[in-house]
């Protein structure tokens, strides 16, 4: 199966303040400074089925993976992004490597089209069970090759070790950066913001 993108549109960068009902990730054991920059925010439904995913193939050892769908925002002049929900379809996994079932992308773009609202590909995620949260060799170039936007994040999650990071890539490394859970997951997306001037 081909894919053929017949257009593109480029979304406005929004100004708005980060969510303000967040918490610390129960595995995320890093507590946040005052005014640290967050990276990225995480719906607590997004994280729940993100974990929930990596924790399903916990016992077979096996890596799973998907997108994370948000949105880029802005504020005090610090970019950040906002996950939402996650999207994922049937997997080629072992206990060290992942990658979308050749045969299921048509279900891919089908659980991409149903999301329910207007989202940007945000990042990734995926599982290291038992190896520690890191951006491989192999996790660098795919980043690199198909995440091509500063703002987007890698969360990596390994259900064994109890351990959850997120990571942007900069200068060919992953650097660990900081996020949170927000729980007002119903929130309007594009109530009170406004259009950021480039």
């Amino acid at each position: 199966m081909s894919v053929n993108i017949i257009s593109e549109t480029k979304r406005e960068i929004l100004e708005k303040a980060p969510p303000k009902n967040i918490r610390q990730h129960i595995w995320h054991k890093k507590t946040t400074e005052p005014g640290e920059i967050i990276a990225a925010y995480v719906s607590k439904h997004a994280e729940a089925k993100m974990r929930n995913h990596a924790m399903a193939f916990r016992s077979q050892k096996l890596e799973v993976m998907g997108l994370l769908l948000g949105e880029v925002r802005i504020w005090e002049g610090q970019e950040y992004v906002l996950v939402r929900d996650v999207v994922t379809t049937d997997l080629d996994a072992t206990s060290v490597s992942v990658k979308f079932d050749s045969g299921s992308f048509q279900t891919l773009f089908e659980n991409l089209d149903d999301a329910g609202f207007d989202y940007v590909v945000v990042g990734w995620y995926h599982s290291h069970p038992g190896y520690g949260c890191f951006l491989s060799k192999t996790d660098l170039r795919t980043h690199e090759g198909t995440f091509v936007s500063r703002h987007q994040v890698a969360i990596v999650i390994d259900p064994l070790n109890i351990q959850i990071e997120a990571f942007r890539v900069q200068e060919e490394k992953g650097r660990i950066v900081r996020f949170e859970v927000y729980w007002d997951e119903w929130d309007d997306p594009y109530g009170g913001l406004k259009k950021v001037k480039k």
